[in-house]
Parts: C-alpha cells; structure tokens; sequence
C-alpha cells in the first residue's frame, strides 16, 4: 500500500520532474547559482512560503509556520551547486553550459526539497517551523561555512538539521544511515620540492636531485596509514597529480618539481597526524638530499558525524516509508566527503542516503562521471521522507 504522503506528492511528479529537468539544463558551479536560487525562491513564493535569499551567497532559506503552537524548529538542507564535468549522457535536459554539469544529484536534491516544500506549505499541521536551507557550493567551494558564518542558525534557528544524498547502485526504495562517523575529511595537499638542478649525464653528482626525494616521498607517504594511523582507524593518501622536468630535454635534471593529492580520514585526531606527518617527511627528506621543501594542505571538510538520536529519527522516517528492511541503519563508511559536517558539528542531525538505482543502460554510473543523471523515480520518495521528518519533529498531526 501506496503511504498516502508519497501518493500525495505523486500528483505534483510531473511539475517536479520539470523543474528538475529544468536545473539541470542550466548548471552552475558554487557561488554561481544565480538562475537555481531564482528558480528555487520563485517556487517557495508561488506555494506561500517566506523567502531569505542570498544567506551565505547564493543561499535561500525558505521558512514554514505550523498552524498549531509550538517552539520546536527543524532544518532541512539540501544542495544546489554543480560540477566542473562534460556531460555525456544525451539526454534531453543535458546542460546546455559546455563544462559544467549536475554530475552528482544536486539538482534532484532540490527538487526533492521542493516537493517536501510544496506539500508542507499545503498541510501546515504541525507544531513549530520547518527551515528549508537550500545551500550553494558544496562542491569545495565552502558553502556550508559560508551560510554558517552568515549567521544560519542565528537568523534561521533550529533544534535539529538533516541532509540527504543519493547514491548510484543502491536500489530505489532502500535507504542507508550510520550513527558517528559517516562520510570522510577530506583535504587537497601539495609539496613543491627545489634542489639546483644539472646535468644529468655530465654532473649528476654536483646536483641535489629532487627526483629522488620526490619518489621517497612518495613511497614513505604509504608509511603514515600503515605505521602511525591506529590499525583501527581508516585514512587514505592518495597522489594526483606530478609536474616537473621537461620531455624536450631529458638529460636535465630539474630545480623543481611538484607533488599534490588527496587525503580522507574520519576523526580530527588522525586529521592532525596526517598533517604533521605529511609535512614532516616532506621537510626531512628534501633536508636529507640538500634540497628544500614547501608543504601545504587544506581541508575541504571535516569528518561527518551523525548524531545517534537524530539518526534513529531519520531511519524511522525511512521505515515508515520503505520498511525496516528497506533501511541500512549499520551502514559503512564512506571516504567522500560533505560540507553538511560543519551543519552537523553546530547543530544535533544526520545524513542519509537515498536509493538511485541504475540508469536505463542497467548501470550505476558513479557520482561525479559524465554521464551521471539523477534518476526522478525517487523524487517523490525523497519529498516523503522530508514531511517524514517533520512529522517525527514537530508532531505533525
């Protein structure tokens, strides 16, 4: 039987579908989400709902009263930016900007919100308020942080937050969520290492030789997951990119060379090891080959934890949709990472995923490929899980 929440939104499918469609034609990278924001607060405005735009940039927040008294407020996120990708799926709402494109689901995660919106707005039969936060950048551009530093939660204040992903492969109508550490820290790193320089075949023994302190680096950042991680704890360093020297001339030995990548880690303790780890062998083994080094890393996010309450109420939500079979509430880990974590470290919340399932070519195209598209299936299942939310919140009657 049909949960009649679900059935609900299924009459508005079409229209969400459009709009879906309609956001992903029109792509934009974070901060740039000038056209989605307009799109979004037109929406919110047409079904009755307060608007805030520009809250942290491109920001909107979207403010529901219930009809009946109460303090308690919840806050509902979803993201809007997009990515710096080719689309090659041939559909016929691909982007129409070349190099851009919605390669993972954010603009099925708007929509999804917008039908909870929708139906909130028409059945406002609850007890307190619902903060729709539809922020921009999430995609490494910061945008978490910057509503937060905008004041979110000052001018908008909720008791509990909540976002929600979609994830390729897992089958649609299933939900996956954890308690604690859930999605990854994850950081950009770069060391420059500069030795003289010299001929290679003529006067190698006059050089400092960078290329051997480059391939020890390299070989010795292996060592820091497998001798100072705890063997419990999970952490990964990857390198992504090398530049130096020059294929013209290959009897030269280069001044410079570079060296950058990625690492992902789930507790700020062992953020901490790989910092001084990374830049200790960096600086100790350019010194050992009478060359120099300059370390740097940033982190893009922190670890994201799920709250233990919040995550029981949000696989409640799930399994009242879906059933408790439908619900992975043990789910593993994931090393992607998620600027929701700093939502999560101000206010008590969680992060769920949402069944994709697969394309039409009976494949899970991943997050972040060409020919990603966000499958609007689950749109109203997603919607439903939101007024699902609500109700468990602020005791919709």
């Amino acid at each position: 039987m049909t949960d009649p929440v679900i059935a609900q939104i299924s009459t508005q499918h079409a229209e969400l579908t459009a709009i879906r469609r309609d956001i992903h034609a029109h792509p934009e990278m974070g901060l740039e989400e000038v056209r989605t924001a307009a799109l979004v607060a037109a929406k919110l405005r047409e079904w009755g709902i307060e608007v805030t735009e520009r809250v942290g940039g491109t920001g909107v927040v979207g403010t529901i009263k219930g009809r009946l008294p109460g303090q308690r407020a919840i806050g509902l996120r979803a993201d809007m930016d997009a990515l710096a990708i080719h689309e090659t799926t041939g559909a016929a709402h691909a982007s129409t900007t070349p190099g851009t494109m919605h390669a993972c689901g954010h603009d099925g995660h708007t929509t999804m919100l917008l039908g909870a919106a929708q139906h909130l707005a028409a059945n406002r039969d609850f007890s307190g308020t619902v903060q729709l936060i539809f922020q921009p950048a999430e995609e490494g551009r910061g945008g978490a942080l910057k509503m937060l530093k905008d004041g979110l939660f000052e001018r908008f204040p909720v008791d509990s937050v909540y976002g929600m992903h979609n994830i390729p492969g897992l089958p649609v109508g299933q939900f996956s969520i954890k308690p604690g550490p859930f999605l990854a820290a994850t950081s950009r790193w770069n060391v420059t290492f500069r030795g003289t320089g010299g001929h290679g075949g003529a006067t190698p023994h006059l050089a400092s030789d960078i290329t051997v302190v480059m391939a020890e680096y390299i070989l010795a950042l292996q060592t820091i997951v497998s001798r100072n991680v705890a063997p419990l704890e999970t952490a990964v360093i990857s390198v992504g990119h090398i530049e130096g020297g020059s294929a013209q001339s290959l009897n030269v030995m280069p001044a410079v060379l570079a060296v950058g990548g990625t690492a992902r880690c789930f507790t700020k303790e062992t953020q901490a090891v790989i910092d001084t780890r990374m830049a200790e062998l960096a600086h100790g083994l350019a010194a050992l080959h009478s060359a120099s080094a300059e370390f740097s890393i940033s982190w893009g996010t922190n670890p994201l934890v799920n709250h233990a309450d919040q995550t029981i109420v949000a696989a409640n939500a799930a399994k009242a949709l879906v059933g408790d079979a439908a619900v992975e509430t043990q789910a593993i880990a994931v090393t992607g990472g998620e600027d929701f974590a700093y939502m999560l470290e101000a206010k008590p919340g969680a992060f769920i995923f949402i069944g994709q399932g697969v394309a039409a070519d009976g494949i899970a195209h991943g997050l972040h490929t060409p020919k990603f598209d966000f499958n609007d299936a689950i749109i109203p299942l997603g919607a439903a899980w939101w007024v699902k939310l609500v109700e468990a919140e602020l005791n919709l009657g």
